[in-house]
């Protein structure tokens, strides 16, 4: 099983160790023993960077093990990683604001079930809940301006290899992806577009 060690810090370079290397799809298939890089899922897209000299192209998660392509062969032992940090930057900012999406329509009486985070495809989907509103982009952009205007900070606990993201007060969520530290980081969030089918809620949106 990889350690995650984004679960509980927001390192950008570590000193880890390379289990194994093996050639895959034209690449090279390493495992390590703990990793800092988010592999795709969860919504949100994987992280790249660098062990040692080699580029991180692409990470994926397969059973317990984060699997880290990269473009030459790597040799067990100790190794120095570094993950891309602008592109790490981007998807832990469109995350964050999922979330808060996913909180303002919460308080509005809609369920979040589904969350896409990828840039220029952002979405949460939403079913209604017993109380559930009639809402409109200016319900939902009243909310996550107030939240980040109060720059709420993050918090996480891990417990059972189970974690929980929140912002300040607001309730949090199971979640495995990377986030902001504070509100603030997150800039200005668009609500793009609203739109209900067959009783789904779907929420675009992008950030600035």
């Amino acid at each position: 099983m990889t350690e995650r060690l984004f679960f509980t810090h927001d390192h950008l370079t570590a000193e880890l160790e390379v289990l194994s290397c093996t050639p895959q799809e034209g690449l090279f298939a390493v495992t390590l023993q703990s990793t800092i890089f988010h592999p795709q899922g969860g919504g949100q897209p994987f992280d790249t960077g660098w062990l040692g000299d080699s580029q991180v192209v692409r990470v994926t998660q397969e059973a317990e093990r984060v699997l880290h392509y990269v473009d030459q062969p790597v040799e067990p032992g100790p190794i120095t990683a570094r993950v891309d940090a602008q592109r790490r930057a981007l998807f832990t900012r469109l995350h964050s604001a999922g979330h808060l999406i996913g909180n303002a329509g919460e308080s509005l009486g809609w369920m979040p079930v589904k969350a896409h985070h990828w840039p220029g495809e952002c979405k949460i989907t939403f079913v209604r809940g017993e109380a559930a509103q009639d809402v409109d982009a200016q319900a939902f952009q009243t909310r996550i301006d107030q939240w980040i205007a109060a720059d709420y900070p993050r918090h996480m606990t891990l417990q059972d290899n189970t974690r929980e993201v929140g912002f300040g007060e607001l309730p949090a969520y199971a979640c495995g992806g990377t986030h902001v530290q504070a509100l603030s980081e997150l800039g200005k969030v668009t609500i793009l577009t609203l739109s209900e089918k067959k009783g789904a809620l779907s929420v675009r949106y992008s950030i600035d």
